[in-house]
C-alpha cells in the first residue's frame, strides 16, 4: 500500500512538473540568459535526482554555462532559478540589500514539519530577527570558551580510543566514529545531556539522530518533493522526519527544561538561554516547546551531518598527504610542549595551519554546495553580460548563491582539485571578505553556528592527529570520489584509513624538510599498506 502511494505520487508530481516546466521552458530564453540544459520532468537537477551526477557537479556545470555572465538560468524542478555569480553582486544581494532577499524557502507547513520549519534557517520575517538575536549570544567568545571545555573531553577520549585501537580492529570507517562524536558534543551543548556513543553505540539519542539526518536515496527523495510539492505532500501526511523521532527530541527538550526547573540547575547550553526567555518575548512570541526543540535540532542536524563530514573531509586531505600529516603534527606538537599538555581555548584557536587545513577543507567540499535566497521586494539586477537588458526579480523569486561553483572556480583558487592549505597560510578573512569563502553563507542569513562547528572540528581534529597517525589503506578511496547518492557532500565508498598510535613509530625514521620552512619532519616508509 506504502509504494503505490509513492508511485501514485510520483506521478502527480511529475506530471504537474512537467506541466509547469513545459509553461516555463522558455524562461530564461525569452530574457537572453544562459541556462543549463533542463530535463522535461526535473529541470535542471535530473542528473542528481537520477543519481547519475553529484549535485556538486551538477551546480559547477551551471556556474560554467557562461563564464563571463554575471548570473544564469537554472531550473529546481519547475522553478526558474538565477544563479548568481559575480561576488559583488552576491554581497549586493546578501549584505547591502538584504531586506529585498531576507528568507530561504520553506519546505512545507509547519504542523507537518516542525522540525525543520520551526527552527531558525527556516525561519522569516520579525520571527527569524527576533530567535536569531535570542540565539546569538550562545556562540560568543565567553560561551564558546565555556564549550570547548565540554569539546575538549570528549575528544581526548576519541582520540585515545583510536590510539588505543587492537591490530584487526584499526581499519575503520571515519564517519562513523566522527558522528558518534559529534552527537555527544551537541548533546551536551545543545540539548544539556551526556552519552557516550563509543561506549553506548546504540543510545537513542544516536540511533534516532543518524536516521533524522541520514539522507540517502529515500530520504533524498522525499525532500525533493517536500520541496516541489509541499501542497501534495502535506495533504498525503509525508514527513522528512518519522513523527516517533520528532516526539524522543520533543520530550527529552521537555523533561531536561522540568528537571532543571525543579532542581535549579543551570547549564551553559543552548537550552538554558532558551529558558531564560521565558516571560520576556511577549505574548505571541514566548517560545513553546517545540520551538526550543526546533532550535536545539538544527544544530543537531548541523553537526551531526555536516560538521562531522568536515572533520572527515580534513582527515581525508591530511591522511592521504603524508607532508601535510607531518606538518600538522609538527604544529599540534609544539603546542603540546608550549602549554604542558593542557591544551586552552587561546592555544587552539591560534594555530594557523590546522585553520589553513580547516578552511580548505571547506572550499573543497562545503557540505551546502548551493544556497538559496527568496525575493520579498522586487529588485533589478544589472544586464548579466554587456549591451544585454537588466533582469528584474519578482517577489517569490529564487536565487541561488552557487558556493560549489565559486569555491572550485580557477579564477579565485589556483588548482582548485588539488587539497592545498598553503592558500590559507595568510589571513583567512581575505577570502570571507573576498566572498570566494562562503561555505558558512554570507550577511546576516550567515550560519550562526559556524564558529562551534570550527571548533569543534580543530578540537576532534587535534587530539586524534596527536595520538594517531592516519594510513591509507586497500578501501581508501583516492583519488576522492563524491557519492551520488542523496544530495548530501560525501565520499562515494566511506572515508576507510587504518589508525596507527604514534608511539608505535619506529625511532629513527628519515627526516624531510618542508618547503620554504626550516621545519623537519618525520618520513614513514610504507604509506600503502595492503592491510
Amino acid at each position: 500500500m506504502v509504494w503505490w502511494t509513492v508511485i501514485a505520487l510520483l506521478v502527480a508530481v511529475f506530471t504537474l512538473a512537467y506541466y509547469l516546466l513545459a509553461r516555463n521552458a522558455d524562461y530564461f530564453e525569452k530574457r537572453n540568459i544562459p541556462c543549463l540544459k533542463v530535463n522535461p520532468l526535473m529541470g535542471s537537477i535530473w542528473k542528481a535526482v537520477l543519481q547519475q551526477s553529484t549535485f556538486a557537479d551538477i551546480v559547477k556545470e551551471a556556474y560554467n554555462v557562461h563564464p563571463e555572465a554575471k548570473y544564469v538560468g537554472f531550473f529546481d524542478f519547475s522553478m526558474p532559478v538565477i544563479m548568481l555569480k559575480d561576488l559583488d553582486l552576491i554581497k549586493s544581494i546578501t549584505v547591502k540589500n538584504f531586506e529585498h532577499f531576507p528568507d530561504h524557502r520553506n519546505l512545507q507547513n509547519e504542523d507537518t514539519e516542525p522540525m525543520f520549519n520551526k527552527n531558525l534557517f527556516a525561519l522569516r520575517g520579525e520571527r527569524w530577527k527576533e530567535v536569531r538575536n535570542l540565539l546569538s549570544p550562545a556562540f560568543t567568545s565567553s560561551k564558546m570558551k565555556m564549550m570547548y571545555v565540554l569539546m575538549r573531553d570528549c575528544a581526548k577520549e576519541y582520540g585515545n580510543y583510536l590510539a588505543n585501537l587492537k591490530e584487526e580492529e584499526s581499519i575503520i570507517e571515519l564517519k562513523n566514529a566522527f558522528t558518534r562524536y559529534t552527537n555527544d558534543v551537541i548533546a551536551t551543548c545543545a540539548f544539556g545531556v551526556n552519552v557516550n556513543s563509543m561506549k553506548d553505540p546504540k543510545n537513542k539519542f544516536y540511533v534516532l539522530g543518524r536516521e533524522a539526518t541520514n539522507f540517502g536515496r529515500w530520504q533524498s527523495l522525499k525532500f525533493f518533493l517536500v520541496r516541489s510539492a509541499p501542497w501534495l505532500t502535506d495533504r498525503l501526511g509525508i514527513s522528512i522526519i518519522r513523527p516517533e523521532i520528532t516526539k524522543f527530541f520533543k520530550d527529552l527538550v521537555e523533561t531536561t527544561i522540568k528537571t532543571r526547573d525543579e532542581q535549579n540547575i543551570v547549564r551553559p547550553d543552548m537550552i538554558q538561554l532558551m529558558m531564560e526567555t521565558r516571560g520576556k518575548l511577549g505574548p505571541g512570541k514566548e517560545l513553546s516547546i517545540m520551538d526550543m526543540t526546533a532550535q536545539a535540532f538544527v544544530f543537531f542536524f548541523g553537526g551531526f551531518e555536516s560538521t562531522s563530514t568536515l572533520m572527515c573531509f580534513a582527515a581525508y586531505g591530511v591522511g592521504v598527504n603524508e607532508e601535510i600529516q607531518r606538518r600538522l603534527q609538527a604544529e599540534i606538537d609544539q603546542v603540546l610542549e608550549e602549554c604542558n599538555g593542557n591544551v586552552t581555548y587561546e592555544a587552539i584557536n591560534e594555530m594557523k595551519y590546522l585553520d589553513a587545513v580547516i578552511y580548505e577543507s571547506l572550499r573543497m567540499y562545503p557540505a551546502i554546495v548551493a544556497a538559496d535566497r527568496l525575493c520579498m521586494k522586487p529588485f533589478e539586477l544589472p544586464p548579466h553580460l554587456p549591451g544585454e537588458k537588466p533582469h528584474v526579480v519578482q517577489k517569490g523569486d529564487c536565487l541561488w548563491i552557487p558556493i560549489y561553483g565559486i569555491q572550485h572556480d580557477p579564477k579565485y583558487f589556483p588548482e582548485p582539485e588539488k587539497f592545498n592549505p598553503d592558500r590559507f597560510n595568510g589571513d583567512p578573512k581575505q577570502f570571507l571578505n573576498a566572498g570566494s569563502l562562503i561555505a558558512f553563507g554570507m550577511g546576516p542569513r550567515m550560519c550562526i553556528g559556524n564558529r562551534f562547528a570550527l571548533l569543534e572540528s580543530k578540537v576532534l581534529l587535534f587530539h586524534i592527529f596527536a595520538k594517531c597517525d592516519l594510513i591509507p589503506c586497500s578501501k581508501t578511496t583516492i583519488p576522492m570520489k563524491l557519492s551520488k547518492k542523496g544530495f548530501a557532500v560525501t565520499a562515494e565508498n566511506g572515508f576507510w584509513f587504518k589508525i596507527q598510535p604514534r608511539s608505535n613509530k619506529k625511532a629513527g625514521v628519515e627526516k624531510i624538510a618542508v618547503p620554504g620552512t626550516t621545519m623537519l619532519i618525520d618520513k614513514i616508509p610504507d604509506r600503502y599498506p595492503d592491510n
